[in-house]
């Protein structure tokens, strides 16, 4: 049995009852539950008694530093056989980072640890690098985003990537330590014996001096899948020396991030050549970067390549226009691959999206969502929009939002919900304008298929 609850306040009665239901509980979420120290001594009884908890969710709770002391107390019992943890937002500080050191070096089981969002800091992460280094710790998955680590914390990370052959994900996204701590990680990452998936370094200070060493770690490790640099300056330069080791062979990677790198038209031609070769990669996204239309014809241009299996593309607000749409929809008419696509905040228009349809209408299509918001749609673009909805049961995912559809736009698309052969399951239509009339056939709609969402 689960027990999963998100924002909601816990008064004693209803804190009593929940403690009888979690004596039984695989897995237990209580996010967002105002908890605090006093419910961790609880909690620890219930680690302690119930063998078969094996995940525990506690994120954005006022727990503090004395919370976590509780906890850990039941982490730290023989019978306890949790798994994964997630402690995000809760108030802790480095003074936690001593109690959890002894949890990671005690106990086995624990494979998982997310710490995201405290106040832990380099010396906190240190101590808790000496619990990875001991042989009884066994984690795979570790995320520090937003711990107010600095670059001295490398060292200590490097040393326990050394003697952890475990530890398959590591996130430092969020962290100020620039480009002499990331070459430092990247080097310790190619010579450590683990096989890391995942490594996510958004927001660190990184430049186009980085980039070689990241692009050694894609060249030496065939295991990292998911790469993510995205809020970092690392420019066209930058992305030309990733790519060197993207296209390795050895590189089996397949999702990548990179959001918001400065990067412009001229980083696609290199991008182009990844995205036709690299069988592998699934997922890339590409939001907040000038690519323009030019840039965009060169990416549709290789995701026509039999050999590009590409899934997911995030090109939201890359400057784009009414000019690249006939490319794109070039693309969806040929690669049956693709199932996301999130092309929002770029000016395409009515005619850029009726262009975009005649794709999306191909049997080979096979798009799954589909994200145009703020891309300056009107009324006018909804009638094709609505036989869309209606002639691809595979589209269960439609964004809208942001655009003046008004109320004879969203009648349309309302018609087309009602169709049996719509399958769509979220509408999203946040900030768009309609009439009282309108509201209550959209809730009335609601009522009547309940198996759709209309967001808004």
């Amino acid at each position: 049995m689960d027990l999963d609850i998100q924002c909601e306040e816990m008064d004693p009665s209803r804190w009593a009852e929940l403690l009888s239901t979690m004596k039984s509980c695989r897995s237990i979420r209580l996010d967002d539950c105002n908890l605090s120290s006093s419910n961790c001594k609880d909690l620890s009884s219930i680690i302690n008694t119930n063998p078969s908890l094996t995940e525990l969710k506690l994120n954005n709770n006022e727990l503090g530093d004395a919370g976590i002391e509780y906890l850990c107390k039941g982490l730290l019992t023989p019978s306890c056989s949790l798994q994964k943890l997630w402690l995000q937002n809760c108030n802790l500080t480095s003074a936690s980072c001593e109690t959890l050191r002894s949890v990671l070096s005690a106990q086995p089981s624990l494979t998982e640890l997310h710490v995201g969002d405290n106040k832990l800091g380099t010396a906190g992460v240190k101590v808790l690098c000496q619990g990875l280094m001991n042989p009884n710790c066994k984690l795979q998955k570790l995320q520090l985003e937003y711990c107010e680590l600095t670059a001295d914390i490398v060292e200590a990370l490097n040393a326990a990537l050394q003697t952890k052959p475990t530890l398959k994900e590591l996130s430092l996204s969020n962290n100020t330590l620039g480009d002499t701590a990331v070459k430092q990680l990247c080097r310790g990452l190619v010579e450590a014996s683990c096989n890391l998936e995942l490594l996510h370094l958004e927001n660190c200070g990184i430049t186009s001096d980085s980039c070689r060493d990241i692009s050694a770690v894609l060249s030496n490790k065939s295991s990292l899948i998911d790469l993510s640099v995205g809020d970092n300056k690392i420019g066209d330069s930058g992305l030309a020396l990733l790519c060197q080791g993207l296209l390795h062979p050895n590189c089996r990677i397949q999702k990548l991030w990179l959001w918001d790198c400065d990067l412009t038209s001229a980083s696609c031609k290199d991008l182009s050549r990844v995205l036709s070769t690299k069988e592998t990669l699934l997922e890339v996204s590409l939001i907040d970067n000038n690519l323009r239309d030019s840039g965009m014809e060169m990416l549709c241009q290789a995701l026509k390549d039999p050999k590009a299996n590409l899934q997911e593309l995030w090109v939201r607000e890359c400057g784009l226009t009414t000019a690249c749409c006939k490319a794109v929809s070039s693309v969806l008419s040929v690669n049956k691959h693709l199932k996301v696509l999130h092309i929002g905040e770029n000016k395409l228009g009515d005619a850029g999206v009726e262009l975009l349809c005649e794709g999306l209408l191909h049997p080979n299509c096979n798009i799954h969502s589909l994200w145009l918001g703020n891309c300056d749609l009107t009324a006018a673009c909804c009638a094709t929009l609505a036989t869309l909805m209606v002639a691809k049961p595979c589209l269960t995912e439609l964004d809208l939002s942001y655009n003046t559809l008004e109320d004879e736009g969203v009648r349309k698309l309302c018609e087309a919900v009602r169709n049996p052969s719509c399958k769509l399951q979220q509408l999203i239509l946040y900030d768009i304008f309609w009439s009282s009339e309108v509201d209550d056939e959209l809730r009335a709609l609601e009522e009547s298929k309940p198996e759709v969402k209309i967001i808004s």
